[in-house]
């Protein structure tokens, strides 16, 4: 059986802490969607080479995910590539933005384009340091327009989509001390800190 990363070093808030310890209360249906993320994803399909670049440095500065290559990551960026490519948006998009895909096409381009007239170099070669700037500045512009598409609906767009993959994957519920879907199991101690027997304790509980 794959297992998630290991979650019981000094630095982790759940020690011991493993949510595929729950797959048993799975159905197998259940179980083999949430197995299926810890499988080898998928080539790209939807981002090309130079979109794929921006895109893996932006998702892994969006989720603090920087670090060498070799560290373990959330395949954050195959995720979000498999819903484009397969159309699985969120049913929806803001009427002064074009169509998911598109959005995120325009949008990594205008990236890349900024570091280019700012830095001399693409997105992805750019320190941590810059690459935060430049994203920091497209939150900062909140309503005003930026590259002709509202800055505020990019932001969205970009940390929609790079939060419902990082945190449907058993490693970031490792994170957050989650044990997985409640079905069919369920819960049963309702009410504010009161745990089921099967969930841990947080060892830092006070806000971070």
């Amino acid at each position: 059986m794959a297992r998630t990363v290991p979650s019981g070093d000094s630095g982790h808030r759940f020690p011991d802490f493993d949510a595929l310890d729950q797959a048993r209360a799975w159905d197998p249906v259940t179980s083999a969607v949430v197995f299926d993320r810890l499988a080898l994803q998928p080539d790209l399909r939807f981002f090309g080479p130079a979109e794929e670049a921006v895109a893996s440095a932006l998702f892994d500065l969006l989720l603090a995910q920087e670090g060498p290559p070799e560290q373990p990551r959330v395949p954050v960026l195959q995720m979000v590539d498999s819903r484009l490519a397969e159309g699985q948006t969120d049913g929806w998009h803001y009427q002064d933005m074009p169509e998911d895909g598109e959005a995120w096409r325009r949008s990594l381009h205008a990236l890349d384009q900024d570091a280019r007239e700012r830095h001399g170099t693409c997105f992805a070669e750019l320190t941590a340091d810059r690459q935060r700037a430049l994203v920091q500045r497209v939150q900062d512009l909140s309503g005003e327009r930026w590259h002709d598409l509202p800055a505020d609906r990019v932001w969205s767009l970009w940390t929609r989509y790079a939060c419902t993959a990082f945190y449907a994957h058993p490693w970031a519920w490792n994170e957050i001390g989650f044990p997985g879907p409640a079905y069919p199991r369920g819960y049963l101690r309702l009410g504010v800190g009161v745990r089921e027997r099967w969930e841990h304790p947080d060892r830092a509980p006070e806000a971070p």
